[in-house]
């Protein structure tokens, strides 16, 4: 199977250098991305613990040379999440994302601790940061389409100079769910709370998720930081509105 021509198929171009932009595109478009979503479920056959566009990524567009982008292999990335498999807060970081690959190996580390009965994907909580304009795009997909929860940081994880800042959610908190896309504004307490600098302001202001449900996430807080938060996200002082 030559995955980078079906991979442009599907997303519509005949030459890979423009797949993030076009990527990134479908992303703020949700019927025309959920579309997406499902062929590349079946382009890969519903392989969900595996980082997809590893090879595509590191052909087509890791910049190796400015930024000396290599990607980390994935026998490394299961054994960095058995190593962080202990930590029984649910909640996960990783800084230097690229397009996920230790996060969906942490991600799968931790939902086959639970029957398909029980796992909620509020369980867990990933923060994911990274500077490349290019691996962003991807590092939402493989987050969105697994329905997971987190932030994205696109930021310099050392002068903590960003570019924008996204919030994932599976609204539903129903592993059968896509996630929704949420960018956070460019505010100072968004700058306080992910302790960055925004720097730019490259993306539009875009909400999928409503008060209601943004509710489950923040319940898994300590219970009198949830309520301030809760009655903040009301009356639109801070997080997505």
């Amino acid at each position: 199977m030559d995955v980078t021509k079906e991979l442009n198929d599907i997303l519509g171009i005949t030459e890979s250098y423009r797949a993030p932009d076009a990527l990134m595109a479908i992303l703020f478009d949700r019927p025309r991305r959920e579309a997406v979503f499902k062929q590349l479920l079946e382009l890969f056959r519903y392989e969900m613990d595996k980082e997809w566009f590893y090879e595509y990524f590191q052909d087509e567009h890791a910049d190796r040379k400015l930024k000396k982008q290599d990607f980390t292999p994935q026998s490394i990335s299961n054994l960095l999440a058995e190593i962080v498999h202990d930590d029984k807060s649910g909640m996960r970081y990783e800084p230097c994302a690229g397009t996920g690959g230790m996060t969906i190996a942490t991600w799968q580390k931790d939902r086959i601790q639970h029957t398909p009965f029980d796992y909620q994907p509020s369980f867990y909580f990933y923060t994911c940061e990274e500077l490349s304009d290019r691996a962003i795009p991807f590092l939402l997909l493989n987050l969105m389409i697994r329905g997971m929860n987190a932030n994205v940081v696109h930021c310099d994880v050392l002068t903590r100079e960003a570019k924008g800042a996204f919030f994932i959610q599976n609204d539903y908190d129903d592993y059968m769910h896509f996630s929704s896309l949420n960018v956070l504004p460019y505010s100072q307490d968004v700058e306080e709370h992910l302790n960055v600098r925004f720097t730019e302001q490259i993306y539009p202001k875009h909400i999928e998720s409503s008060p209601k449900l943004i509710r489950h996430y923040l319940d898994r807080l300590e219970p009198v930081e949830s309520q301030a938060k809760v009655e903040k996200v009301e009356v639109g002082q801070i997080s997505l509105f």
